[in-house]
C-alpha cells in the first residue's frame, strides 16, 4: 500500500512490487492475478482503515459534530506521510480512463462521505445544528478534507497545516453556535402573556 501510495498505479513498476514484496513476478500473479487487482487490494484496506478512523473518533466524541471536529484536526495532524489521500492520488491519476481501481476509489470517497452525512444526520437530530442539508454539508466538509490533504502533498509544512485544520475545526463547531443562535432569536421573538 504504501509503495502504491507514494508512486501512483501506474509509476509503480513490476520490478518495485517485487522488491517491495520479495516476491518473484510469477508469484505476484500467481497470488493477486494482476496488478491492478493487487492495487485494488491496497485501496480496499485504505479505505477500511479510513472508516475505521472516523468511525472511532464519532464514538469517542461527546457529540456527533465533535466527532466531525475531531476528525479534521485528527487530519491536520497526520502530515507525517506528505502525501495527499490515496483515494484522491487515485481517482485524479485514472480519471482519464476507465479503470475498475478508479471506479472503486470514487466509489469508496462517496462511502466516506456517507460516513459524514450520517454524522450531520445525528448532529441535526442532537439539536447541535439546524437549518442545514446533511447532504450538502457533507459534501462540503469532504471537499474541505480533500483540499487539505492536498496541502499536505503540496509540501505545506506541518505547523501550517494544524493551523489550517484547526481552523476548518473551528468552522465546523462554530455550527453549534449558529444553531444556538438561531433557537435563541427564535424564543425572544415569542410574545410573553
Amino acid at each position: 500500500m504504501d509503495l502504491f501510495w507514494r508512486k501512483g498505479f501506474h509509476a509503480t513498476s513490476l520490478k518495485d512490487l517485487e522488491t517491495a514484496l520479495s516476491m518473484k513476478p510469477g508469484s505476484i500473479y500467481a497470488a493477486f492475478t494482476s496488478k491492478e487487482a493487487l492495487f485494488q487490494e491496497t485501496l480496499h484496506r485504505y479505505f477500511e482503515a479510513e472508516q475505521r478512523r472516523v468511525r472511532a473518533l464519532a464514538e469517542q466524541a461527546s457529540s456527533p459534530l465533535e466527532g466531525l471536529v475531531a476528525h479534521v484536526r485528527h487530519a491536520g495532524r497526520c502530515s507525517d506521510t506528505g502525501r495527499a489521500c490515496m483515494l484522491v492520488k487515485t481517482v485524479l491519476e485514472l480519471s482519464a480512463e476507465q479503470s475498475t481501481a478508479g471506479a472503486e476509489a470514487r466509489r469508496y470517497l462517496d462511502a466516506l462521505r456517507d460516513e459524514f452525512r450520517d454524522l450531520f444526520v445525528a448532529a441535526v437530530a442532537a439539536g447541535e445544528i439546524a437549518g442545514h442539508d446533511p447532504d450538502r454539508m457533507a459534501r462540503l466538509y469532504q471537499t474541505k478534507l480533500i483540499a487539505l490533504k492536498i496541502e499536505v502533498q503540496r509540501g505545506l509544512g506541518a505547523v501550517e497545516l494544524q493551523v489550517l485544520a484547526d481552523d476548518m475545526a473551528e468552522e465546523i463547531a462554530g455550527l453549534r453556535e449558529a444553531a444556538a443562535s438561531t433557537t435563541r432569536d427564535a424564543a425572544s421573538a415569542i410574545p410573553s402573556r
